[in-house]
């Protein structure tokens, strides 16, 4: 979503800034902006489009200073354009970022402008730099007047905070949105995202619910929600700027689909480590945790729901224990029954997704003591809040579309059914090696798959130009057929939607023409003879076949059916197999019908609001 970069230094912080917005495009925005200080003169350049357009003007006006803010908007409130781009001003001396949404604005834009404030976009967020400047000439204190804002503010925000009355301070504060102070050497910084200040810092404060914060060029001061000065940990970030970095891949999506091999092994290895499944990947004391609970509940969004789709299988088939998977976005908004003995699992890449975070902490209002965060970002939100934690080792993902997080989330959730099948005497000493074998081999199967990309080619060059397809797959790959759906719409605009091959005749069946292209995934397992028979009735009505089978699953290419072999069937870890395949196909699709693979249209990173 919007992202925030805000720095005070000695040198000139227009680079730093615009570096910083650049690192945050995977995030979605359609408008970017910028305000710096200049000798006691707040100067702000604002520009629709991306921040290349940004930059370039920048440039023209040669602006520069040693404070300043900056941000890239993904519209909610107001059509995206410059009017309505961050930062917003007020008397043209103080400026605001925010990220969020801030429910009550409405009721604060008519008092405000009863007071003679006059508004120039559609925003939420020009009530915020009102408010502020409003009481800056009572408080005669931008810190102290920032608070008071901030505490008659309803929603979700993230803010950064510079006036030309106080050219050395950028002022922050959150409530629902994630934001982080970067620590330098004599200068300081201010992110939403920790990948914008990794040019510059790895030292990072992650600011928590409630807090405000001076930021000076040799201190900061946090005061947390009830007013008291508050002391947050420095941390070391783990991520490093080369990682983010596209080297001589044409987009992050292709990048990242190949980075899967090494994220894999990278995710799989402290596990492997142990020559067993062990409770300690999970944490310390997880072994205590992991034999008191009874039930699973795991919950996610978007791409992770569909991992957690798939986990279900695995947990109940494996472990035995009853496992559900849950919207996050549904499960806050329903009248749920809660268990104290059911493990809260959440998923997410980032971290920060804003609706898995409230489901987390909604579980725990609820009773539930018992919480897991699977996640790829070491100091997220998601991670602090939950009681246990397992980081896959995906690395910085960029683009928008999920890949190598999604499969290293499935690598896993399909650890967690491993030490919950052996925790209850499910899973014998011959299995457990048979498994652990298959994980240190599957980093190389993934690999034999990346090298099909020429066959999968010639299938989206065929599928590019249709307006709809069909995703089917049974049991364990169903999840991975809306997975496939999922990632074709979401980059090439195509319509798609997936069903269990099973319920063809309950509906489905009726758009079948040779115009919709069927994508079947097609594994070698119990199933495989009832698939058949379901793809016998697409060809039955001229619809054209596009099946993924195991090399030993005896299938062959006909006339209205395209067949590309995977490795042998890998068991229960299929799903992530047959995943790199679906990812490429929509990824070469994107790139036939060309659009922008990286950065598809009103879509997001970082779900960071409602």
């Amino acid at each position: 979503m919007c992202g925030i970069i805000g720095a005070v230094a000695q040198r000139n912080v227009v680079p730093i800034l615009l570096e910083g917005l650049k690192r945050m495009e995977y995030r979605g925005y359609d408008s970017a902006g910028l305000a710096v200080v200049v000798d006691g003169v707040l100067t702000r350049v604002r520009r629709s489009g991306r921040v290349a357009e940004l930059e370039a003007e920048v440039k023209k006006q040669k602006s520069h200073g040693h404070l300043g803010i900056a941000h890239t908007r993904w519209a909610t409130h107001g059509a995206p354009s410059e009017r309505n781009a961050h930062p917003h001003v007020s008397k043209d001396s103080l400026a605001v970022v925010h990220n969020g949404i801030i429910e009550n604005y409405e009721a604060l834009r008519e008092h405000l402008s009863s007071l003679g404030y006059n508004f120039t976009s559609d925003t939420d967020t020009e009530v915020i730099v009102h408010l502020i400047h409003h009481y800056s000439r009572q408080e005669k204190d931008l810190f102290r007047a920032t608070r008071k804002a901030a505490s008659e503010l309803k929603g979700a925000y993230a803010i950064g905070v510079i006036s030309a009355d106080a050219p050395n301070t950028l002022i922050c504060a959150r409530e629902g949105s994630p934001l982080l102070i970067g620590v330098g050497i004599e200068e300081h910084f201010l992110a939403s995202d920790v990948s914008a200040l990794l040019p510059v810092t790895q030292k990072i404060i992650y600011l928590e619910e409630g807090d405000v914060a001076e930021i000076g060029l040799l201190n900061i001061r946090i005061i947390d929600r009830d007013g008291r000065p508050a002391t947050r940990p420095m941390q070391t970030s783990q991520l490093s700027a080369e990682r983010a970095e596209l080297g001589n891949y044409r987009h992050y999506m292709q990048k990242e689909i190949f980075e899967q091999p090494r994220a894999l092994a990278e995710t799989l290895e402290e596990a492997l480590n142990y020559g067993g499944f062990d409770p300690r990947i999970f944490g310390e004391n997880a072994e205590q945790t992991l034999r008191a609970v009874d039930s699973i509940t795991i919950i996610a969004c978007g791409t992770s729901y569909h991992a957690a789709s798939v986990a279900r299988y695995w947990i109940e088939s494996v472990a035995g224990m009853p496992c559900v998977a849950e919207v996050a976005s549904e499960y806050r908004y329903r009248d749920s029954v809660p268990n104290p003995n059911a493990l809260i699992v959440t998923i997410s890449q980032s971290g920060e997704t804003a609706d898995t975070v409230a489901a987390l902490k909604h579980a725990k209002l609820l009773g539930h003591a018992h919480s897991l965060t699977i996640c790829n970002v070491p100091e997220s939100a998601l991670v602090r809040e939950s009681g246990m934690r397992f980081l896959t080792r995906a690395g910085p993902e960029i683009g928008v579309a999920s890949t190598k997080a999604f499969t290293t989330q499935l690598a896993a959730l399909f650890l967690l059914a491993m030490v919950l099948g052996k925790l209850r005497g499910r899973i014998g000493s011959g299995q457990e090696k048979k498994f652990m074998d298959d994980l240190r081999h599957l980093p190389s199967m993934v690999n034999q798959i990346l090298q099909l990309e020429p066959q999968i080619e010639l299938w989206a060059e065929r599928m590019a130009f249709k307006q709809h397809a069909l995703f089917l797959g049974r049991g364990l790959h169903y999840p991975i057929a809306m997975e496939g759906a999922l990632k074709l719409k979401e980059i090439s605009y195509i319509h798609a939607e997936a069903y269990p091959a099973g319920e063809l005749k309950h509906g489905p069946l009726a758009l079948v023409d040779s115009d919709m292209p069927v994508v079947a995934i097609a594994p070698n397992d119990a199933l495989l003879e009832k698939l058949k028979s379901n793809l016998q009735e697409v060809r039955a009505r001229g619809g054209e076949l596009y099946v993924l089978a195991d090399q030993d699953s005896q299938m062959q290419a006909q006339d209205g059916m395209h067949l590309i072999k995977l490795p042998e069937h890998a068991g229960l870890l299929s799903p992530i197999l047959h995943t790199v395949p679906l990812q490429m196909l929509a990824y070469h699709a994107a790139l036939h019908k060309g659009t922008d693979v990286d950065k598809p249209r009103n879509l997001a990173k970082s779900v960071t609001v409602e």
